[in-house]
């Protein structure tokens, strides 16, 4: 009990969204329960008590925190219908799952309820009528390409979803108390102006230390060609988000801590969910002193932690193809992997015309695979069992039955049992996709070959009892034990 306590508390302490409406915090010297990401000053772990649910908390005597207001938690913890619908709303918005023009009834209509329903969901759980959340969206995007790209005003009013400068200038007045010029003054003209060639660079920013060479080297052992093409200091990909499609290539910023996107213009309609995935790929969001801190206190982690500080757990772009990957990846080597997922791209990729010689193709969507058979898949070099795993998960995906991209409504383990149960994926799998393409920090594939010899050729049992110490930052030390084993 003593050990779970410490994880949940590092997990409070490192105010990590991922673990957001997976438990709550009661503070015995307030009364008050928080969510983990709750801004508040870290309370003492003597005072901490830790609970599932919200109803939990209060049963126990708790008052909900007015700051972070539990009620609106994600994930596993919504309280009500109308919470979940609240927060699915708010959550299509920031993944560009709402076109930047929908208005109440296009959003009704994804929901089937009607406008006034969705106003007053809205307006109950968040506080804020709907069109609000749009126009919070469209202004911090509008202020991103303020600051970071050359574009002129107007490209930057319409790229933002406004239908005229003139509501763009109003709104930003309305809700800055300033122009949008005065922020414009502000903008650096270097690596951020706008590229030749219709394309502009943004910057994503992360806590260092960041170890930029190591999550290159894992990508590039991977990349699929025609899709993805890595340098010594570049990562480059064609992208597919909705009906925009277009490539990006990432590299690091030589004077701040961040990563600089350059994009092109016809994905500008995506920028939300494109960074937001971009982030996820290059786990941009962790806390590197929190987790070191936890792992060092492992003898076996403690000098690889030291020597490779900053390490990452690399995310995936697009949550089918990881999937896809992983299943091709059972029982064979990384390379051999990669070669036949190079025929799968080849065979089952939409061509696309780039300036870029090495990006040729868009990954292969859930919708074709669901639609192929067996044999087809099978001549790619695939076996039939698995050929059929990646029709069962390309299937699962497109009825919407199961998500594989970070911020699923599910809790990991639901989505771990939910993959689990499609034929030919095993827990090794369901956990390497929680790893990566879930974003669950605490993923932990206890079967994996490597992470048991590196742990002195233990059994599978044995690596789950010793792992319950780098709680709730296992997938990084499964990072530091494939590189010991690589080593």
């Amino acid at each position: 009990m003593m050990q779970d306590h410490r994880r949940l508390y590092d997990a409070v302490s490192a105010r990590d969204a991922r673990f957001d409406g997976l438990f709550f915090v009661g503070v015995t010297s307030t009364r008050i329960y928080c969510r983990p990401i709750c801004r508040v000053k870290t309370p003492k772990a003597g005072n901490c008590r830790f609970f599932g649910t919200a109803q939990q908390a209060e049963q126990a005597g708790f008052r909900p925190c007015l700051r972070c207001r539990p009620e609106l938690a994600p994930g596993s913890a919504p309280v009500d219908d109308a919470q979940r619908i609240a927060q699915l709303i708010v959550q299509r918005l920031q993944e560009g799952g709402l076109g930047e023009h929908a208005g109440i009834e296009a959003i009704a209509d994804q929901f089937e309820l009607s406008s006034r329903q969705i106003r007053r969901i809205v307006r109950s759980e968040l506080g804020v009528p709907p069109i609000q959340l749009l126009l919070t969206r469209r202004l911090l995007l509008a202020k991103q390409l303020l600051t970071e790209t050359a574009w002129p005003m107007t490209e930057i009013a319409f790229a933002s979803g406004f239908s005229s400068v003139r509501r763009f200038n109003d709104a930003f007045l309305s809700r800055y108390r300033m122009a949008p010029t005065r922020l414009r003054s502000k903008a650096t003209d270097d690596a951020m102006a706008i590229a030749e060639g219709g394309t502009s660079t943004l910057q994503l920013a992360y806590r260092p230390p960041y170890d930029w060479t190591s999550i290159l080297s894992f990508l590039s052992a991977r990349a699929l060609q025609g899709i993805e093409h890595v340098t010594d200091i570049s990562y480059a990909r064609t992208v597919q988000l909705g009906r925009t499609k277009g490539w990006i290539r990432v590299t690091h910023a030589k004077k701040r801590h961040a990563l600089l996107v350059e994009f092109t213009h016809t994905l500008t309609p995506a920028l939300p969910v494109l960074l937001c995935r971009l982030r996820a790929l290059f786990d941009l969001d962790a806390r590197p002193d929190v987790i070191a801190k936890r792992l060092t206190r492992d003898v076996r982690l403690a000098d690889a932690v030291r020597r490779n500080p900053g390490l990452r757990v690399p995310g995936a772009f697009n949550g089918f193809e990881m999937g896809m990957r992983a299943i091709i990846g059972q029982q064979v080597t990384v390379k051999a992997a990669t070669t036949i997922a190079c025929r799968v791209v080849e065979a089952f990729a939409e061509p696309i015309v780039t300036p870029v010689p090495e990006l040729t193709r868009l990954t292969p969507g859930s919708v074709r695979l669901a639609r192929a058979a067996i044999d087809e898949i099978a001549r790619c070099g695939i076996i039939a069992a698995r050929a059929r795993s990646i029709i069962a998960l390309a299937k699962a995906v497109e009825s919407g039955q199961l998500g594989l991209e970070g911020g699923a409504r599910h809790t990991p383990a639901d989505s771990i049992a939910q993959l689990a149960e499609l034929p030919g994926i095993g827990l090794w799998t369901a956990h390497y996709l929680a790893m990566r393409a879930m974003r669950w920090p605490d993923a932990f594939p206890k079967e994996d070959i490597a992470v048991r010899n590196a742990l002195g050729g233990v059994t599978a049992k044995e690596a789950e009892a010793l792992s319950q110490i780098w709680r709730p930052w296992r997938s990084y030390a499964v990072m530091h034990l494939w590189r010991m084993g690589s080593a």
